[in-house]
């Protein structure tokens, strides 16, 4: 049995990277030590030893990626009192510096997050940009948010006079996307915000982040269709950024079209036409040789003017491959495999003369969608929409120029699926919990949202402050709490309505509830006495427990359930994945009851969780142990 004393670290990135590398190339480690001549000559042609070679840097950026791959001390702790359907819910709302909770979401949402939309600081001389602090990023943060005296630093601009205007704003976003492609699904994207200040520079580093391969767009949105007549032009745009975590894997849903009209029809109804082979060289004969083979067409025209197709070779039909890319004669292939398209021969793909004798396969397209544009023009973009929607709701000028829901919807349509984890983690208004919540009552889906905002307090002189909004984030949250109510109100008669889901649980950054995991070493031995009291003074169990959900990577909206066992409390995560006890004197009777209590829930596998000075005596810890075991529970965890 495997006795785990849970530490109060996120994952050790760099640690996990290199072990990685380990096991890929074992042959280059000496005493655990990288051998980079060895490695060097491993990947051969791959490597780049020239002084000159293409390269983006700035003052910073390797401090950048090392805080970026640091394991934060923190936590999350639940606050129910401000959470909205807190028992049901499978939203969450983050109080918090984003980079610091993008490390601890690390373990429960690695590879999980479908899609992600961020609206940054655009770096326009009055954004809020501030410097991460390597050493200890919490207290930074609580000074910044105003939680401890102001002797530390304070919220500030970022000025063009600051001397490293780009290197500070690069510095802000270079570890938090990095962190935030590890959240992303093998088929997941991002979106991103932003306007001409900061767009090339933000291009290169998700080109590195991402993957130049990985880029799938530049959308140019009509934020401002009237602009302004000052400056030297008038600017009506801003710019969204598309990226893959892998383009192969990547795929992406169309828009309603509501316009859409049909040039062709036959028995089932109208459609037009679309080459079956896939256009994007990254899929070719290479490495898709199962797409790749011929179909013959029939030379003489049907009535309907499209041409018989077949797999099988007959005289005198054309043998038709796809066609090579014209920029660099990569072999294209088919969409279909062979087996779908015998299926469909002749009702859904069919053969199509393009001129003298040419034919395409086509598909007949029967769908009113389109792919979405990359001129995104309508007026439902602009960001006077957006600000009059917020106005509306909270029937007041409450937030400056938030995004129109209709651009968060309409990237929500193309990027996610109807059940899985959008993310936002610049969340501001929360504009994209909004149009999750509005997506999902239009077409009955169950998209998840996880919001990030740091409690940014708003100006003294703002109408937020006077309505009683101190900070950001309870903009957000009641505008979470309104547009849910609203939009259920809208969509009442929807069949299954009442299943929507407009709540959230509120979750707080905050130093570690666990005194062993912070020791002070300026104060060693007042730190061994408190030690005595695991618990930091204020805290509740229940943040423990979500503690110690975040540092064994579950998901932080599995149900919670509270039990008496020989009476002590027991907390049941996820119907007995976890079972965690925290009272003192914990005797046999406990233990045999939670053994019980996880026969009766039958999860696949479950831990069992205690203090470690909660037990009564040592033999009974180890009596414990033994119980537990017999009872088939693999760990047995102590904090």
């Amino acid at each position: 049995m495997k006795i785990t004393t849970l530490d109060g670290k996120t994952p050790d990135i760099a640690k996990e990277n290199i072990q990685k590398l380990k096991q890929l190339f074992p042959e280059v480690f000496t005493e655990s030590k990288v051998d980079f001549e060895k490695l060097q000559q491993v990947l051969g042609e791959y490597v780049e030893d020239s002084n000159e070679r293409y390269n983006f840097t700035w003052n910073g950026k390797g401090r950048a990626l090392r805080i970026s791959q640091t394991p934060s001390l923190g936590t999350l702790r639940p606050c129910k009192e401000e959470s909205k359907d807190w028992d049901t819910t499978q939203n969450l709302y983050i109080e918090g510096d984003n980079l610091e909770v993008l490390k601890l979401l690390q373990k429960s949402y690695y590879g999980k997050v479908k899609m992600i939309y961020i609206d940054p600081p655009y770096n326009t001389g009055k954004d809020f940009v501030y410097k991460d602090d390597f050493h200890d990023s919490l207290e930074n943060y609580k000074r910044i948010t105003g939680q401890v005296d102001d002797n530390g630093k304070s919220i500030s601009t970022n000025t063009e006079t600051s001397g490293r205007y780009h290197t500070d704003w690069l510095n802000m976003m270079y570890p938090r996307l990095r962190l935030a492609r590890n959240l992303l699904t093998d088929d997941g994207v991002i979106f991103i915000s932003i306007d001409d200040n900061e767009v090339y520079n933000l291009r290169k580093i998700c080109d590195e982040i991402f993957g130049e391969d990985n880029f799938l767009g530049i959308f140019i949105v009509n934020s401002t269709p009237n602009a302004r007549d000052y400056g030297h032009i008038g600017k009506m745009h801003e710019f969204v950024l598309f990226y893959g975590k892998n383009s192969q894997e990547t795929f992406t849903n169309m828009l309603p079209d509501k316009d859409k009209s049909f040039k062709y029809y036959d028995d089932i109804g109208g459609f037009n036409i679309h080459p079956l082979y896939n256009s994007n060289v990254a899929f070719n004969n290479k490495n898709r040789p199962n797409l790749f083979y011929p179909f013959y067409v029939n030379p003489k025209k049907r009535a309907d003017g499209f041409h018989e197709i077949s797999l099988e070779k007959k005289e005198s039909w054309v043998e038709v491959y796809p066609p090579l890319s014209v920029k660099d004669n990569v072999q294209f292939v088919w969409r279909w495999g062979k087996e779908k398209a015998l299926k469909y021969l002749n009702q859904e793909i069919i053969g199509y003369e393009v001129d003298n004798s040419e034919f395409r396969i086509v598909q007949k397209m029967r769908h009113n969608e389109k792919i979405i544009r990359s001129l995104l023009t309508d007026t439902c973009y602009s960001s006077r929409r957006g600000t009059a929607e917020v106005e509306r709701l909270f029937e007041g000028k409450i937030f400056s120029f938030p995004k129109p829901i209709a651009l968060l919807e309409n990237l929500i349509r193309v990027g996610s699926t109807e059940n899985c984890i959008v993310l936002d983690f610049f969340s501001g208004s929360a504009t994209t919990a909004h149009a999750v919540m509005q997506l999902n009552a239009e077409d009955g889906g169950n998209r998840k949202f996880i919001m990030v905002q740091l409690p940014e307090p708003t100006d003294e002189k703002s109408e937020a402050y006077k309505a009683g909004y101190m900070n950001i984030c309870e903009i957000g949250k009641e505008r979470i709490r309104r547009a849910g109510e609203k939009i259920k109100e809208e969509y009442k008669d929807k069949e299954n309505i009442e299943n929507l889901d407009i709540g959230f649980k509120l979750l707080k950054l905050d130093t570690s509830n666990i005194r062993k995991w912070q020791p002070d070493y300026d104060n060693l031995e007042q730190s061994l006495l408190e030690y005595i009291d695991n618990y930091v003074e204020g805290r509740t169990e229940l943040d423990v427990v979500y503690e110690i959900m975040l540092k064994y990577g579950l998901s932080l909206t599995y149900p919670v359930d509270e039990f008496t066992i020989a009476q002590k409390k027991v907390y049941s995560i996820g119907f007995g994945m976890l079972m965690i006890c925290l009272d003192d004197e914990i005797t046999t009777e406990v233990a045999k009851g939670i053994l019980a209590k996880i026969k009766e829930l039958s999860p696949e596998s479950s831990r069992v969780v205690f203090k470690d000075n909660g037990f009564e005596t040592d033999s009974n810890k180890t009596n414990i142990k033994e119980i537990l075991k017999s009872g088939g529970i693999e760990e047995f965890i102590t904090i």
